[in-house]
């Protein structure tokens, strides 16, 4: 990765979600701006807040996708990140770094 991009992977595709009641929400129902958790897998020289392994938040509209091997990714700047969730943070942190 070059200069302030990360690459991520989502893990889970656009489809279907199950709610913490255990409703299926189809892949088709309507839902405002969601934002995304995927995991980090490549951060570029000029990433300060974030590392290889780390869980981040962003919008799936700000992404540019790529295939490597078979394998979908998607690239993201640093600055399109809302939220970092680490476990190397500090014992008695919550894990989110905003």
């Amino acid at each position: 990765m070059l200069n302030d991009r990360i690459m991520v992977h989502s893990g889970t595709g656009e489809g279907e979600r199950c709610s913490s009641g255990g409703i299926l929400i189809p892949a088709t129902a309507q839902v405002g701006k969601r934002l995304t958790w995927a995991e980090v897998i490549a951060v570029g020289p000029n990433v300060r807040s974030m590392e290889a392994g780390d869980k981040v938040l962003f919008n799936p509209e700000d992404r540019y996708e790529v295939e490597v091997r078979g394998v979908d990714y998607i690239i993201l700047r640093e600055r399109d990140v809302h939220a970092v969730a680490a476990e190397r943070l500090e014992q008695g942190s919550t894990g989110l770094y905003l």
